[in-house]
């Protein structure tokens, strides 16, 4: 009996999504923490000119050129007035960047029965990188797919930042 308990335990813990909550001005939001590499203090950024107003620049990350986006202004949600800020580190098809976003909460861990679908909006212009909304006791946490939300424009604008460097 006590063996398959474990074994059902084992299969629980296997079907368990881990992502890292993050907050953007009033709101939660999440992405996998699989494509997380590491959480750092908001660094100095060197600007590039002529880039979009939500590309802060480059940043020097251990000898290592790294792209730097204000997701805020990216989603134009307003900053939090207190300013504790951090940069998520995130890898997206090979290329690391960085995301500047207002807090880090937490790592949540749920399975997909706690997952709902993105509701019908009537107007769905910019809803394609929301994949899903996690339900907490009393909020919920919008899940982004963040290689959607920095779409091709912007990964063509990196990438070709990062060959100037």
């Amino acid at each position: 009996m006590e063996k398959d308990n474990v074994t059902k335990i084992k299969k629980t813990n296997a079907e368990l999504s881990r992502f890292i909550e993050f907050s953007l001005g009033k709101e939660d939001y999440a992405i996998p923490l699989l494509m997380v590499r590491e959480v750092i203090s908001v660094p100095d950024t060197t600007p590039i000119p002529k880039s979009p107003s939500h590309f802060l620049g480059i940043m020097n990350l251990r000898g290592q050129v790294i792209s730097v986006v204000d997701l805020r202004k990216k989603l134009k949600v307003e900053a939090k007035q207190d300013k504790e800020e951090a940069v998520i580190i995130v890898d997206i098809g090979g290329m690391n960047i960085g995301v500047v976003v207002d807090s880090i909460n937490k790592v949540l861990a749920f399975s997909s029965e706690d997952v709902s679908e993105m509701p019908e909006v009537e107007n769905q212009l910019n809803t394609h990188y929301i994949f899903g909304v996690y339900k907490k006791e009393n909020s919920l946490t919008v899940l982004l797919d963040i290689a959607k939300v920095l779409d091709l424009k912007d990964m063509e604008a990196i990438g070709a930042t990062k060959k100037a460097a």
